[in-house]
């Protein structure tokens, strides 16, 4: 499906696993990345597997190939990495405006973690998390509360996540961890040559409504990783 330009009063917002710019002709190329994310039309995206794998982990997708491109960087990891357990959040445009980011420790057997910036918007203050959840289900669950904990201890605001969640199941087993978040209906994003599993996902709290939300297919999207990238038009509720 190929996405639109949103109505001026939305905003778009994409999570992407990008595989540390590897695509699935196992070649490594930033740039094809950012044709992906030229076409998603988004002014803010949540990345995963942002960085390299190996300490100090550096940007799998350069600093300056996305500031080329006119995308700012959420200075979340330092040492030259792009985010902070591979998650990252850029953003682009007049209309997004940086006033808050931190870190998020998660729980379980592998190191994960999640990251939180605040923008000033057209549809007001916006908290978006980033997160990777782990591939064991008990502890994806406990991600989940203790991010639900962690935000809840937060000043208010208008909060969406988004990330690669690792659950295959489209019953909502995560959305009772977190009864004040609203997961949008699950679609297909893994793996990107022909998607079956609904691993991408993005919750939103009160306050904000998806107009419109789905999974981007367009060339080269079905190469440039193993996950299509998932969006949705924000509106004010």
């Amino acid at each position: 499906m190929k996405t639109h330009s949103p109505d001026p009063a939305h905003l778009r917002l994409a999570s992407y696993n990008i595989q540390k710019c590897v695509g699935l002709d196992l070649r490594r190329q930033p740039r094809r990345i950012l044709q992906v994310l030229d076409g998603l039309g988004a002014e803010i995206v949540v990345l995963q597997e942002a960085d390299k794998r190996l300490p100090p982990r550096p940007a799998a997708l350069p600093h300056f190939v996305l500031n080329e491109a006119g995308w700012h960087i959420a200075d979340l990891g330092g040492a030259g990495s792009l985010g902070w357990h591979g998650n990252a959040i850029i953003w682009r445009g007049k209309r997004i405006g940086l006033t808050a980011m931190g870190q998020m420790t998660l729980p379980g057997l592998e190191p994960r973690g999640a990251v939180r910036v605040e923008f000033e918007t057209p549809l007001g203050q916006l908290r978006v998390v980033g997160l990777h959840l782990g591939l064991i289900g008990q502890y994806r669950r406990r991600q989940v509360q203790h991010l639900a904990e962690l935000t809840s201890g937060l000043h208010e605001m208008r909060t969406v996540w988004a990330g690669d969640f690792n659950e295959w199941s489209r019953l909502p087993v995560l959305d009772q961890c977190a009864p004040k978040m609203r997961f949008l209906p699950p679609r297909p994003s893994f793996p990107s040559p022909r998607p079956v599993g609904p691993l991408d996902r993005i919750a939103l709290s009160r306050g904000l409504v998806a107009a419109r939300h789905g999974v981007y297919d367009e060339r080269p999207a079905h190469i440039a990783s193993d996950h299509l990238p998932i969006w949705v038009d924000l509106v004010a509720e």
